[in-house]
């Protein structure tokens, strides 16, 4: 298990667990973060990355990414 933010561009990984507090771990599952949910990174620039969940592209910090892990 790694954190979202340390995986390779393109490849589909699968959330194992959420961290971080109840309000982070809430805001997350509301774009679509849940565990056994699919990710994949569509770029990283700076540690930011932008991922494809859910058929949805959504942009992220480095520090919400940290807290993902897959």
């Amino acid at each position: 298990m790694m954190p979202l933010s340390m995986v390779g561009t393109g490849e589909e990984n699968t959330i194992q667990r959420i961290g971080g507090k109840e309000e982070t771990k809430k805001f997350l599952e509301t774009l679509g973060f849940v565990v056994g949910g699919k990710v994949t990174v569509v770029s990283q620039t700076e540690g930011n990355l932008i991922v494809n969940i859910k058929e949805s592209r959504v942009a992220i910090g480095k520090d919400m990414a940290n807290k993902i892990m897959v």
